[in-house]
């Protein structure tokens, strides 16, 4: 119990960090990540105005595991992103370790074209 607790404070530690530092605007949104054990999803966030602009999630995606979900979903926003005439993105990783699937969302979304 103790352990969970601590895993869950470290998290919110280093969220509050990063986000101390960054903020989207509605020409430079905030691509803000959030992976759970079973699903991770992505959001597009005006911090000005306080609007998600886009979101998508790893159910509306296909692939074998959550690794090659994240890639795609990374596509899927930049997709939508680039249908919004958005270019350029703030990178949120929530808290979370860049590797594995925050890495692979990070990538998808800069081989969809978005630039960080």
């Amino acid at each position: 119990m103790k352990n969970s607790k601590t895993k869950i404070n470290s998290r919110d530690r280093r969220r509050a960090k990063i986000r101390s530092r960054i903020s989207g605007t509605g020409e430079v949104p905030r691509l803000a990540v959030f992976k759970s054990n079973k699903y991770i999803s992505v959001q597009l966030i005006d911090d000005e105005k306080a609007v998600t602009l886009a979101a998508s999630h790893s159910r509306d995606v296909a692939g074998k595991n959550l690794l090659e979900k994240s890639a795609k979903l990374g596509e899927v926003i930049a997709k939508i992103a680039l249908a919004k005439k958005i270019e350029r993105i703030v990178f949120d990783r929530g808290g979370f370790m860049y590797t594995g699937c925050v890495k692979a969302v990070a990538e998808g979304a800069r081989n969809g074209g978005l630039k960080f």
